[in-house]
């Protein structure tokens, strides 16, 4: 059994009728505020695991290690575009992409250095796990953080979340 096709070649164009396949498919979920905000916070941990696991993997022995801080826009650029692809254009995204940017940065920055002091720690045959540095040595962990981070880090930090701003806007224009 055949079935015509329109000129157009669209089968679900109106006064033609849906082929043997079934159903077309849904478009891609889009415009769920809801849906969006725990994509940018999904995004937001991702992007910290990743950036923690490359602070950790830059960093070496003598207990030195080499920021990226390419790292920070990348991370906000993940938060954007998830927020901006899944929830669509409501004003109140992009708003939420700073935040969202700025918390994966810290997180990140935290369990990098969780991560390496952690391995630092080994290497001298000591035992601290990174669970113990966020759970019973949270204070030091947030006082070497204070001290390492410089005026860089700071404009780090804003350019992320003008990233997570920016490209949220961006996405959802399209």
């Amino acid at each position: 059994m055949s079935q015509s096709v329109p000129p157009s070649g669209n089968p679900f164009a109106p006064g033609s009728t849906p082929g043997p396949q079934g159903v077309p498919t849904p478009p891609p979920a889009r415009g769920n505020v809801g849906l969006g905000i725990a994509a940018g916070l999904v995004a937001a941990v991702v992007g910290a695991l990743a950036y923690g696991a490359l602070m950790r993997a830059m960093a070496k022995e003598d207990g030195s290690y080499t920021e990226l801080g390419i790292v920070a826009l990348v991370v906000g650029a993940l938060v954007g575009f998830a927020l901006g692809k899944v929830g669509g254009a409501h004003p109140v995204l992009p708003i939420l992409g700073v935040p969202f940017a700025l918390a994966g940065v810290f997180l990140g920055q935290l369990f990098g250095y969780a991560l390496m002091i952690s391995w630092w720690a080994e290497l001298q045959n000591q035992s601290l796990s990174v669970v113990d540095i966020f759970t019973s040595e949270f204070g030091n962990l947030l006082d070497a953080w204070k001290e390492e981070t410089s005026a860089i880090s700071l404009l780090f930090f804003a350019i992320a979340g003008y990233e997570g701003f920016a490209i949220t806007r961006k996405v959802a224009a399209r």
